[in-house]
């Protein structure tokens, strides 16, 4: 395993710059994930740590090297694809060997590593089937152990469960940190998914056009979101921002409501954040924010409800016990916890 160092990373395409000057130490056996709706650049940035983009600017080390001008093969990583890229006409067990063959490895090594691999990833009752006889999973473990018999410097996982099904998705997950639990092998890894971001990293990199938000852990990107973007991508469902107008420590709400907010910055406004995990019903006599629903989605142990602000087309979305008996067109008072607001700048979107 080996650390991997991005130190001011830079591309452009026909002149337009799409990866604007990413700087981030992986540590050697650091699980990080990039994180960001489609389009953001998280492909394009682990395609240029693997070689498989060139770099208009800044410099990339794997280990004690700089890679910028090394072919792929040169830099002592694996990847592993959404579409898996096995070879139809070959064994599981081939499929597995195929690299360290090409490599001229000594047969007795290469029996032993893919061994050892497929004992890790559950393999070895289908090392001689083809991978058309294979599930999805499966066919991922595969492709997982092709790399893993390489025992490179880092893995790169672009996108590796996108095309599983929710269940297998969540079989894959675990294996994945099981796996990385087990190798302590450095890992970046590149999903859209929130749920397996938050689930598998040690770090996050969110990222949205081009730019690196927030590098931080779950938790704190969570907790401090940097900018609005990141608060409005992280957490499911998503937290309810508006702007309020502040006026002698209050935030005046849409719809007119008052709501005493501690730490307001002497501005004549902010956007306000509210998790909707992060709020609880409230009585009359309480400052709160009247929400009228227009329907209630329940799903077990939690529901949510979805409306607007009183008086307002803002809209609010709210976690509800299992238990509750709320129903569209009903008008619930809830506060914020207190401390359990998120305030960003108008203008910028960064965090206040």
């Amino acid at each position: 395993m080996a650390h991997i160092q991005l130190n001011d990373l830079r591309k452009s395409y026909a002149g337009q710059e799409v990866i604007h000057g990413i700087t981030m130490n992986i540590a050697n056996g650091e699980f990080v994930v990039i994180v960001g709706p489609s389009g953001c650049g998280k492909s394009t940035l682990l395609r240029m740590v693997a070689g498989l983009e060139g770099i208009t600017g800044g410099t990339i080390s794997i280990g004690d090297r700089v890679v910028n001008d090394l072919e792929p093969r040169q830099r002592d990583i694996a990847m592993v694809f959404q579409n898996y890229a096995l070879y139809p006409h070959m064994s599981v067990r081939e499929n597995m060997a195929y690299g360290l063959k090409i490599a001229k490895m000594p047969a007795a090594e290469i029996e032993a590593r893919v061994a050892k691999a497929a004992a890790m990833l559950e393999l070895e009752p289908y090392l001689d089937r083809k991978p058309r006889a294979l599930s999805g999973g499966q066919r991922q473990r595969v492709a997982m152990g092709r790399a893993l018999v390489r025992e490179p410097a880092a893995f790169l996982l672009d996108e590796p469960l996108s095309n599983l099904d929710a269940k297998l998705r969540v079989q894959m997950r675990l294996q994945i940190k099981d796996l990385h639990q087990t190798t302590g092998q450095t890992m970046l890894y590149v999903t859209h998914d929130q749920v397996e971001a938050m689930t598998l990293a040690d770090r996050l990199i969110v990222m949205n056009k081009g730019v690196a938000e927030q590098i931080a852990t779950p938790q704190e990107v969570y907790m401090t979101p940097a900018s609005e973007f990141v608060a409005g991508f992280i957490g499911s469902p998503a937290m309810n921002i508006f702007t309020v107008q502040v006026q002698g420590g209050e935030a005046m709400l849409p719809g007119g409501h008052r709501l005493p907010i501690a730490g307001l910055p002497a501005r004549p406004e902010v956007r306000l954040g509210l998790r909707p995990e992060d709020m609880e019903v409230v009585g009359e006599d309480v400052p709160g924010i009247p929400v009228v629903l227009r329907s209630v989605e329940w799903l077990g142990a939690d529901a949510f409800g979805y409306g607007t602000i009183e008086g307002s087309d803002v809209p609010m979305t709210l976690r509800l016990p299992g238990a509750t008996a709320a129903a569209r067109g009903q008008r619930l008072r809830v506060a914020p916890v207190e401390g359990r607001w998120h305030l960003f700048a108008p203008d910028t979107g960064k965090r206040l």
